[in-house]
């Protein structure tokens, strides 16, 4: 799918057009191959840079050749897999061609650039190249620290079911979650190398309101690193401590099933001997049976008083 934006220069405002001129920004998500050559066709630019975001190892970097400059992020998005809500990350690509085209390419929507696309974002224009790659490095940061809120709600609300009835899916959940809080700290580190060469290595001209900017989407993005870990420390511990917990339920579980055997082996231990086709005690008299009975409840009582003094029941 490709978008093209433009700003109307006597409204400001934010406008979809079908032809490719300068100035504009071009949106592309899971393009066609169709697509991409008429872009790289129109702008005269090489397939490789709109194809390396496509790829979803591909590593968040900077790559300038000629008159490009390529910017790989991380960028946060929520997927839906078999029930479950799953955070994880993708590749967001920001292509520079001189002064004149911004191209955004990535395999999914993703909520950074839908926000531009609905205008939200205020002092957003396509014609300012530069002010539109730093809006998206300080939104995508603000999107992370949004994506570790909710994770941080879900986990709380998964440890309060599980703390009401101990159930796999509950664990399950807990799981899927620290997976997403690894997959967040490594994109999270990741971004902040981009962003630290893109300030200090002066890879684009910038003004000191967008070396604001930059900055400030720096200090967002470590305090998102910051959280990620502190929330990935905590569900850990949660994980630990629930895993002894199952340890010692089962443990006690064994224990109970361990007494309650001995129990059952008394009289039945008894119930053989006075089976066996010898004489034995009380074999002559009328009430053999009853007495039989009784030392088996006698002794089964001993055995029951001595396995709770040793809190074996």
């Amino acid at each position: 799918m490709i978008k093209i934006y433009n700003t109307n220069m006597e409204t400001d405002k934010i406008e979809q057009v079908e032809e490719i001129k300068k100035g504009v920004w071009i949106n592309l998500v899971n393009p066609s191959d169709a697509e991409i050559k008429r872009v790289c066709t129109e702008i005269n630019i090489e397939e490789d840079f709109l194809r390396y975001p496509l790829d979803y190892e591909e590593q968040a970097r900077i790559d300038i050749e000629d008159n490009m400059t390529l910017f790989i992020i991380d960028v946060p998005i929520i997927e839906d897999i078999q029930d479950d809500t799953t955070y994880t990350t993708m590749p967001l690509g920001v292509i520079i061609v001189e002064d004149d085209y911004i191209i955004t390419v990535s395999l999914k929507r993703n909520k950074v650039i839908d926000t531009f696309e609905k205008g939200k974002i205020k002092g957003f224009y396509t014609y300012k190249k530069t002010r539109f790659l730093l809006q998206i490095l300080y939104l995508n940061s603000a999107c992370y620290l949004d994506n570790l809120k909710k994770i941080n709600k879900e986990q709380e609300a998964t440890v309060f079911l599980l703390q009401q009835s101990m159930k796999n899916r509950d664990l399950i959940q807990l799981l899927n979650l620290q997976n997403s809080l690894i997959y967040i700290t490594t994109s999270l580190k990741s971004n902040e190398i981009v962003m630290e060469k893109t300030l200090r290595g002066k890879v684009l001209k910038m003004y000191e309101e967008d070396e604001d900017i930059l900055e400030d989407a720096i200090i967002e993005n470590r305090q998102a690193i910051e959280m990620s870990k502190t929330y990935s420390d905590i569900l850990t511990s949660t994980m630990d401590a629930y895993a002894s917990i199952i340890s010692n339920n089962l443990n006690g579980v064994m224990k109970f099933l361990t007494s309650l055997t001995i129990l059952i082996s008394v009289p039945t231990l008894i119930a053989s001997i006075w089976g066996m086709n010898v004489e034995l005690p009380f074999g002559a008299s009328k009430f053999g049976f009853e007495i039989l009975i009784g030392i088996s409840v006698f002794v089964a009582l001993i055995a029951f008083l001595w396995l709770k003094k040793k809190d074996m029941i």
